[in-house]
């Protein structure tokens, strides 16, 4: 117990168990209670509040780590896209930008759908990745095309529909979540507890979900165990493989 990681430190099940249940709940599209069963089948007594206390925990320094490594070292192709959340009536938009391998770059919850969004989108994502895109994808939204004039002018900017599948298929975890959960509904839900929670889940996700197309079998059978064992060894991953499948260069 001399060598157990600090982060682990004063919790009463180790930290392989612990890693288990956040990997249950990031990779899949599972309930807290739903968590709470699949572990009781396997002898391990805890309560759903008790992985939720956990996902917010650890899932919120994992979520950060991933950021920070992964800062300037993903593509260079920006895809971005907006989506709506009502919670009782009013509308949240989560605005989202990955990469062309589909990693989640950055989201971020606003309250409106215009330039003065897509600007602050912006900018929070030069700020994160320290250089800019070679090229910008969006959907037809004029918002884009306002902010990228102000924020990014020299960027080439595609604006068309069919192109912004990659950004499109990346609010799918994030709306199979708000389906399990029927929908973002209590007060605990509203923005500033929506952005958390899009800041932690999008990251581990994107990074828990290995793409299969463009890998060989065993290089995939690798990425997977990795994952499966404690978060922890995700950090490794991330140096040694990339995020989602990207080979990235490792760290001296």
């Amino acid at each position: 117990m001399k060598d157990r990681d600090p982060l682990y430190r004063r919790h009463r099940f180790p930290a392989e168990i612990i890693a288990q249940a956040l990997w249950l709940y990031f990779r899949f599209p599972l309930s807290l209670r739903m968590v709470e069963d699949i572990l009781a089948a396997r002898g391990i007594i805890v309560s759903h509040q008790t992985v939720r206390l956990w996902a917010e925990k650890f899932g919120r320094t994992f979520a950060n780590e991933i950021r920070r490594r992964s800062a300037g070292r993903l593509g260079d192709k920006w895809h971005l896209d907006e989506a709506v959340v009502s919670i009782r009536g009013k509308k949240h938009w989560p605005w989202r930008a990955v990469d062309q391998d589909g990693f989640v770059m950055e989201v971020l919850v606003q309250n409106h759908r215009n330039a003065k969004s897509a600007k602050r989108l912006m900018r929070k994502l030069l700020k994160g990745q320290g250089r800019t895109p070679r090229v910008m994808i969006t959907d037809k939204l004029r918002s884009y095309d306002a902010a990228k004039r102000e924020i990014m002018p020299s960027v080439e900017h595609r604006s068309h529909k069919g192109l912004n599948n990659r950004a499109k298929n990346s609010h799918q975890p994030f709306r199979r979540r708000e389906r399990i959960m029927k929908r973002f509904k209590s007060q605990r839900h509203l923005q500033r507890h929506l952005q958390r929670f899009a800041s932690i889940h999008d990251p581990i996700a994107s990074l828990l979900h290995i793409p299969r197309h463009d890998i060989s079998s065993s290089h995939h059978r690798e990425l997977r165990s990795e994952a499966i064992n404690p978060l922890g060894k995700s950090r490794s991953r991330l140096n040694r493989h990339g995020a989602s499948g990207l080979r990235l260069p490792r760290e001296r």
